[in-house]
């Protein structure tokens, strides 16, 4: 990876050459003439620039942007615990007469309580992360979702009777529903703040998509192990000692943020001292920002068709002639699976081409692909299970992916927003969507339309659920297709990586040479209403940047 090396004094000056301050002028200009919230607010800038990591051999007062190890670390732990907070959430999903007849409840209806407090909790997360930060935010969620265990088993192996009542078995689901949006909405700022800008996408699709392999883990364990009550209980109590310890190692080693920020745009923040706005702010904004609706859709699209799959799994398998439970726990696990590889893969493709729209449209046109199979039957071949796992597979792989690619995308458009505000605006939309199409989609699941019924060679049918998930995926793709907003965090971060001249950033310059932002062709230069600061002073200033020190390693190579 590239990286740009960036004096704060240049930067600031050079990206902002209509203004022509340096830091320390402007901080004491503003000292004399602000008001002392604005003044404490420059004095923590000032102190956060003086912490950076300036340590450069040929130039101490160069900021470097530099990645950690520890960067895996934090991806590791948020992996983790957004896993087991699915595993949490769909643990009695495997053994549902099991539960029922243990609690006299049925499990969707605790599904359902702790999706809904998800949802309500995807409201407060951003405004709580911007307030304590994401470290604490982290290390609070991981202790929130280990209670929240624990009073779902009693305490393991001690002291226990056996299950516990229905009203604490409720109580520890609605914590963990409470902690999972800090580890569901907080992967682009993550990425943001510790991976470098040809990292990010692989990075927010492990992170995002782990969730998947929870999933996963409740069908393989929870089915083999929640048999009767007693085998309900034991496998609570592993989920209790399994948090426990990942709440534990999350205390100890989740940090906030790195000694020196991983990329160039996220330098430009913090040396403008950005400060984000309530939750409910940011979204009138984003909503008025060109191109944010169009991810939002896509990610939309994308959970709503996973969950749908995902719920009515047995079904789809069963009617391609799989019925054993152990195959169908298999292929269901094979499927999330499909999902984090498929984002792992593709994502990374991604960050290291910046083409967010074309492989957007290429899997959301493969996911069309896939999931026709799932619901349809030959009348000649009959049922076909091979062709149908395959689709299946196909499927994880191809529709996973646009969930943590249109979410770097939504944050790409609209920096310097606040990531963390972006993916609780797409986790509260696709939660709730897809929670309305899934009633739908199951009266969907008992229709059957005919297909070519005039050639008995060529006759077959296809259930109602695959239609609506086809049209779903269909409309969000001619939706999709117009997308044509500047990538303005890439255009930030572009001399780090080398891409400035990528058509996938989508610059366009005006007669003035200004940098267009909008579709009614708006320049952001002298309009304090503009949505970004980004400009063609910063395009070009990166630009400059880059060859310049292109042009100084190759004469040190010569050498």
């Amino acid at each position: 990876m590239y990286q740009n090396k960036i004096s704060p004094t240049t930067l600031v000056t050079t990206t902002r050459s209509a203004s022509q301050f340096d830091i320390t002028n402007r901080l004491f200009s503003q000292s004399c003439f602000s008001t002392s919230s604005m003044i404490r607010k420059e004095r923590t800038r000032l102190q956060a620039i003086i912490d950076l990591d300036f340590d450069d051999e040929e130039d101490p007062e160069t900021i470097v942007p530099k990645v950690y190890p520890q960067r895996w670390v934090q991806l590791g732990y948020l992996s983790l615990l957004a896993l087991v907070s699915d595993w949490v959430c769909f643990s009695t999903a495997a053994a549902p007469s099991t539960f029922e007849s243990a609690f006299g409840h049925s499990s969707a209806g605790l599904i359902d309580m702790f999706l809904f407090t998800n949802v309500f909790s995807c409201f407060l997360v951003t405004d709580i992360v911007a307030k304590v930060g994401l470290g604490r935010a982290i290390k609070g969620a991981s202790v929130l979702m280990g209670l929240g265990c624990l009073l779902r088993s009693g305490i393991p192996l001690f002291m226990n009777d056996g299950l516990v009542p229905y009203e604490i078995l409720v109580a520890g689901t609605v914590m963990v529903g409470a902690a999972q949006p800090f580890f569901q909405c907080t992967p682009p700022m993550l990425s943001a703040t510790w991976f470098a800008s040809d990292e990010r996408a692989t990075s927010t699709a492990t992170a995002i998509n782990f969730n998947q392999i929870g999933i996963a883990t409740a069908f393989l364990i929870g089915g083999n192990m929640a048999t009767d009550s007693v085998g309900l209980q034991h496998y609570f109590e592993l989920i209790t000692v399994l948090s426990g310890v990942l709440a534990a190692g999350t205390v100890l080693q989740f940090q906030d943020k790195p000694p020196t920020p991983p990329s160039s745009s996220e330098i430009e923040k913090l040396l403008k001292g950005e400060e984000e706005p309530p939750f409910f702010e940011s979204v009138k904004k984003f909503f008025k920002t060109p191109g944010f609706t169009k991810p939002l859709i896509a990610f939309i699209c994308s959970i709503s068709i996973t969950n749908i799959v995902g719920a009515f799994i047995d079904e789809v398998l069963e009617r391609g002639g799989i019925v054993d439970q152990f195959q169908i726990d298999l292929a269901g696990a094979g499927f999330e699976l499909a999902i984090l590889i498929g984002g792992i893969v593709i994502g990374g493709y991604v960050d290291r081409t910046k083409k967010y729209k074309k492989v957007t449209l290429a899997c959301l046109l493969a996911t069309v692909f896939f999931v026709v199979p799932l619901g349809l039957t030959d009348h000649a071949l009959g049922q076909e299970p091979i062709l149908l796992v395959l689709s299946l597979l196909g499927l994880g792989m191809a529709a996973g992916p646009v969930q943590p690619i249109n979410a770097e995308l939504a944050v790409d458009v609209t920096y310097p927003s606040d990531e963390t505000a972006v993916e609780s605006v797409q986790q509260i939309g696709g939660n709730l969507i897809s929670a309305l199409l899934v009633p739908v989609a199951e009266l969907m699941t008992k229709q059957d339309y005919q297909l070519l019924s005039f050639n008995t060679l060529l006759a077959s049918d296809i259930r109602g659920d695959v239609v609506l998930l086809t049209l779903i995926a269909l409309v969000t793709m001619v939706y999709y297709s117009g997308f044509d907003a500047p990538l303005k965090r890439t255009i930030a971060d572009c001399s780090d990586d080398g891409v400035c001249s990528a058509p996938e950033l989508n610059m366009k310059m005006n007669a003035n040479g200004d940098l267009i932002l909008d579709a009614s062709n708006g320049s952001v230069n002298g309009n304090d209403d503009a949505d970004s600061v980004v400009s063609v002073d910063i395009a070009k200033s990166l630009r400059e940047a880059t060859k310049k020190v292109q042009e100084e390693v190759e004469v040190k190579a010569d050498k």
